[in-house]
């Protein structure tokens, strides 16, 4: 227990020195220094200097190990990012690409595990120390399996925790993307210093990292935050999870191609029907310029889907009382406009004690929010020594 605060301290803060881990931990001095001690015969930790002065002798520093690495993957609908971070979470290399999860996993873990290799070349690791791996659907977590994944076909019961571990050579464990979202904002982001938040990723769908006391909230099953399948209008339209109604089947990067379209195809829309006649199909970039230009059937679609968005939000607040909700994903690059229809939805429908004092933000990290809190998941695990 005081092994694995000890080294999450060190792996945020940086190196320090003896006497301020003392401050921070609140462990007599002998206690500390069995501590630490044992830490670096496990190689974990290592010496790091001395200390500034602080009068009388100066303490000696000690920071985590900086050869170790973690390999962060983080698998989205329609791409993938994978980095490699230090002991301290920096990311040392980062490469994307487009990729469609619906080839299945063999085909995607073919394309990560290439993209891992050209990152040891480049990042010159040796060997992965951990990695924590993301997918766009729910995930049993203790044993790495996604469940019945409504955007991923063939992924159901695949063992991406065991069959990755053996192909890395290292422990691996496995999360909801959304979940890795909310570490990285937590690690690095706008979440620093909030303990309990809310974030919420926009993309091919939706999803919501709970985060509770610093820890991410999974649930019994791993289910927890699946706020897509919310339903936000009884008997209305078809979603891919099989049921009607559901926040995903109006909002999301697919049910906003698919409204775009429409409203090129049916003359509402000369902005996005150019577009369409352009390129044969249209993306949320497409509805983003779109609106940009001034095309308002494109900023009807942006604040209807943020107006459906923010309900659920709404209802969320209400109910948990975080003390931040970060908004992340790919929809964001719609811009201010969908923001500011989940902020209205959200400060008029939630009582003013939960919203009185509540920030609705954008992400800070990025596309590298995922890979970074992959990264953070596994250095958890790695830094929590029995």
């Amino acid at each position: 227990m005081h092994q694995a605060r000890l080294l999450r301290l060190l792996r945020d803060l940086g190196p320090q020195s003896r006497v301020a881990l003392g401050d921070l931990v609140e462990l007599s001095r002998s206690k500390l220094a069995f501590e630490i001690d044992r830490l670096l015969e496990t190689g974990l930790v290592v010496p790091d200097g001395l200390a500034a002065s602080r009068g009388g002798r100066r303490s000696h520093n000690v920071r985590v190990a900086p050869s170790l690495r973690f390999l962060g993957v983080d698998i989205g609908a329609t791409s993938v990012d994978v980095a490699v971070t230090n002991a301290e979470l920096e990311v040392l290399g980062h490469v994307a690409e487009p990729l469609d999860v619906r080839e299945g996993p063999v085909a995607v873990f073919e394309r990560v595990l290439a993209l891992a290799g050209k990152l040891r070349e480049a990042t010159s690791t040796e060997h992965f120390d951990g990695a924590g791996i993301g997918v766009p659907g729910p995930v049993r977590f203790p044993e790495g399996v996604p469940v019945a994944p409504p955007i991923m076909p063939g992924w159901n019961g695949f063992p991406v925790r065991e069959a990755m571990s053996q192909e890395l050579g290292c422990p691996v464990l496995v999360d909801n993307d959304v979940n890795l979202m909310a570490l990285g904002e937590q690690q690095a982001g706008v979440a620093r210093s909030v303990r309990d938040f809310l974030c919420v990723k926009l993309g091919t769908g939706i999803g919501c990292g709970i985060v509770v006391g610093g820890e991410v909230h999974r649930g019994m099953t791993g289910s927890a935050g699946d706020i897509g399948h919310i339903q936000v209008e009884p008997g209305g339209l078809r979603c891919a999870c099989g049921n009607t109604g559901c926040l995903e089947a109006y909002f999301g990067g697919n049910a906003l191609v698919r409204d775009a379209t429409a409203f090129a195809q049916s003359g509402r829309s000369t902005e996005l029907a150019g577009r369409l006649a352009s390129a044969g199909r249209l993306t949320p970039e497409d509805v983003s310029a779109a609106a940009a230009a001034g095309d308002a059937a494109a900023l009807d679609l942006i604040r209807w889907g943020g107006n459906r968005t923010g309900q659920v939000i709404a209802g969320l607040v209400s109910f948990f009382n975080p003390g931040l909700v970060v908004i992340g994903g790919g929809l964001t690059g719609l811009g201010h406009n969908l923001l500011a229809s989940i902020r209205t939805q959200v400060y008029g429908q939630s009582l003013p004690l939960a919203t009185g004092n509540l920030p609705i933000v954008l992400g800070e990290l990025g596309q590298v929010a995922g890979v970074v809190g992959a990264a953070r998941l596994i250095s958890n695990h790695i830094f929590s020594p029995s």
